[in-house]
């Protein structure tokens, strides 16, 4: 997959909402569209989407999340769970005076919009999730599961430390993303230098620049919360949504390992799934040409 001359964002604007303040982008006109990005991250990551949304007569909004880019990063662990984050998006709607809006998230924003389908359906014309499926609550903690399977040194374990973690990763930003975004694990010592195909070096560059500035300790107050969010989902066990959904991965991605999107249906009723041939975790950016006309194919078919 090769890079493509690179769009950019409309200048943000900040938005209050939920106690805090977000930078925004905004687009378009018409139904609304949320898109919700994940670690670690930012806005610019739509870049690619934005357009095609726009063009096809959506109207988009774009934050960067709660910890990331230019908006607020509490300093409260507690305040990255799910239901918090999903808050900020309702209330997104709330300031624009959009009544229901479609949901598109990635990675950690993939899981921060799941539970709006089960909290808000009211707000929610349909939800859109890359990457990460909706997992009902397991018997016990993904903490615990992960623990037994892939022991103490897996990521998602390391990352729940406050302060280790960050500071290693803050240690060169640009060798961190770089191993992230290439699918690499972001605590080895020795890894490639080589940029992945879909991301240029001033692609890098932009990201490298935010995250120096803010570090990584509220990206990673995101995993701080699996507890809470397992325990939130398991109150919502036996809950099953009509509304519609759709669940796309590439066949690359490593998260399908540990975290399968076979327990979906149980509870989206109203869900179709489908995998991108050749990508990774980092479907939207990598294979554009095909998530795209899955996104507006999906948002077509929505009710009004």
């Amino acid at each position: 997959m090769s890079t493509r001359d690179q769009p950019e964002l409309p200048d943000p604007v900040r938005i209050r909402t939920n106690g805090i303040e977000l930078s925004v982008h905004l687009a378009g006109a018409g139904p609304a569209v949320v898109l919700a990005h994940g670690f670690p991250d930012l806005a610019y990551s739509w870049r690619h989407q934005v357009p095609a949304l726009v063009a096809a007569g959506y109207r988009v909004v774009v934050p960067d999340m709660r910890g990331y880019g230019a908006s607020d990063r509490p300093t409260a662990v507690s305040g990255y769970d799910a239901e918090t984050v999903g808050a900020d998006l309702i209330g997104l709607l709330d300031v624009l005076g959009v009544d229901r809006a479609a949901f598109i998230g990635h990675d950690w924003g993939a899981n921060s919009v799941w539970p709006l389908a089960f909290t808000r359906p009211d707000r929610v014309r349909g939800i859109a999730g890359l990457s990460v499926p909706y997992l009902p609550a397991a018997p016990v903690s993904p903490l615990d599961i992960l623990r037994s399977r892939l022991g103490e040194d897996f990521y998602m374990v390391r990352f729940q430390p406050v302060g280790p973690p960050e500071e290693l990763l803050a240690k060169d930003v640009r060798a961190t993303l770089l191993a992230i975004l290439s699918d690499r694990d972001p605590f080895a010592e020795v890894g490639s230098s080589m940029l992945p195909p879909w991301l240029s070096p001033q692609e890098l560059s932009r990201y490298t620049a935010a995250f120096e500035r803010t570090g990584f300790g509220a990206g990673l107050n995101y995993y701080r919360n699996m507890e809470r969010n397992w325990a939130a989902a398991a109150g919502r066990s036996g809950t099953t949504t009509t509304v519609p959904a759709l669940f796309a991965t590439g066949d690359r991605d490593a998260v399908a390992a540990f975290m399968p999107s076979t327990r979906m249906p149980e509870v989206f009723l109203d869900l179709r799934t489908t995998t991108v041939a050749g990508a990774g975790h980092w479907v939207h950016q990598q294979a554009p040409d095909v998530v795209n006309p899955l996104l507006l194919e999906f948002l077509g078919g929505l009710p009004q």
